[in-house]
């Protein structure tokens, strides 16, 4: 009889993974002081076209 520790497969190290993995979180980060005035003026400007609208 074989031992157990015959059978055992490690997944981990047979599949093939890129050297190194980009969090999406770490990828948007630099982006953020140019997307947050950009989106914020949309906001303003989407706000006041609609309050002239109602008005």
């Amino acid at each position: 009889m074989s031992s157990p520790a015959d059978h055992t497969t490690n997944a981990a190290h047979s599949s093939p993974t890129p050297a190194q993995e980009q969090d999406i979180v770490e990828a948007i980060v630099p982006l953020m002081p140019l997307v947050l005035p950009a989106a914020g003026g949309v906001l303003m400007f989407l706000l006041a076209f609609i309050a002239i609208y109602m008005a």
